[in-house]
């Protein structure tokens, strides 16, 4: 009887072929459709990992299956319809997009890689884009969270997908993580840059409030950095701008369940503001680098109606940075620093690389 192997069969090995060398951007995930039967499919995978609800599972699996799915994927897909776009998620687009530019803005250093998008849940699937490197010869792979700060519950979750991955190949490929980037200088000021041309053009707010997803506050108890580095961006991002400390503050959004979160919340620091006397507001999501249903709908729409229904008369909300050229040269920049001593240096292609570039730039996601 033939015993079975834990392992996946091998791609076809062929000798003297070069070594290749990728990055893989890899963002949260988004559903496939605005659709209650879409949205259950992808909560169900995200709702289901340890890392992101840390309840034991013979008690969550139950709750989740029988009555959170239920209840809340056709909300939740009336939402996502609010934002989607003629071309889909609006997540997945600008994900698609700036993994396409980071391959020109690569390569136009010199360095002749290949870069590929991955979710962590929904697809395409990191283990799915994993497989497909390595058929194609990778063996060196650097893995690019799209989150700037570190957390148990996003980055950590990214990692143990690729750990799982790992489990089932016989002949792994080098790998490189990059674990956080919220301090890093091209990051902070392309952050500034997104907010000051926005002011040029629509004038300055009475308070500019940065709202980062929040997480449980027992993480910050545990010793999860998250709370810390979004602490250090606020601040960071706030000296760039020149900001003094009643010009800005910083919030946590997304709350779900009952549990105490980190706080202060975003919607109800906007209502109070509002009731303050305050008139105008711009929120903007220096921990997401793509608009998503977090910052489209949550604060762009959720938000903004809190904050004028609570008397506010002007709310901005200021775009992620997406695809902005100094969004995009600050992450080469990143992926760079973490490739380094790996042989990725040749002579580009110009005209390869500018036609992937101006691919990319025809290929926005609708705002």
């Amino acid at each position: 009887m033939a015993l079975s192997s834990p392992f996946q069969p091998e791609p076809t090995f062929t000798h003297g072929k070069a070594a290749g060398t990728a990055v893989l951007f890899c963002n949260l995930g988004t559903p496939d459709a605005p659709t209650p039967a879409a949205v259950k499919r992808y909560l169900a995978e995200f709702l289901s990992d340890p890392r992101v609800v840390e309840i034991p599972r013979l008690l969550w699996l139950p709750l989740l299956h029988g009555l959170i799915l239920p209840l809340r994927s056709a909300k939740s897909a009336a939402k996502y319809a609010t934002i989607w776009t003629t071309e889909g998620s609006p997540l997945k687009l600008w994900t698609v997009k700036q993994a396409t530019m980071l391959q020109g803005y690569l390569g136009e250093r010199g360095h002749r890689i290949t870069v590929r998008h991955a979710m962590r849940y929904g697809s395409p699937s990191i283990a799915a884009e994993l497989d497909k490197l390595k058929a194609e010869g990778v063996t060196r792979i650097l893995i690019l969270p799209a989150y700037p700060q570190y957390s148990g519950t996003t980055t950590a979750s990214l990692f143990d997908a690729v750990f799982g991955w790992a489990a089932r190949v016989r002949h792994l490929p080098e790998l490189r993580f990059v674990n956080r980037y919220h301090d890093d200088a091209g990051y902070i000021k392309a952050l500034a840059r997104r907010i000051t041309a926005h002011w040029q053009s629509n004038g300055r707010p009475d308070r500019l409030v940065m709202s980062f997803h929040g997480v449980p506050e027992r993480t910050l108890q545990l010793g999860d950095p998250y709370h810390c580095e979004c602490q250090k961006t606020a601040r960071l991002l706030a000296n760039q701008l020149g900001l003094t400390s009643d010009q800005w503050q910083l919030t946590f959004q997304s709350r779900f369940g009952k549990a105490r979160w980190l706080e202060p919340y975003t919607e109800p620091t906007l209502v109070a503001l509002a009731r303050a006397g305050t008139r105008r507001v711009d929120v903007v999501c220096p921990g997401f680098t793509s608009d998503c249903l977090e910052t489209l709908e949550e604060i762009g729409q959720e938000a903004r109606d809190a904050f004028l229904a609570a008397g506010g008369k002007e709310f901005h909300y200021i775009p992620c940075l997406n695809d902005s050229n100094e969004w995009l040269a600050a992450l080469a920049q990143i992926a760079q620093q973490h490739l380094a001593g790996w042989p990725t240096q040749s002579s580009p292609d110009p005209g390869e690389l500018a036609h992937s570039r101006d691919a990319a730039l025809g290929k926005g996601a609708k705002k």
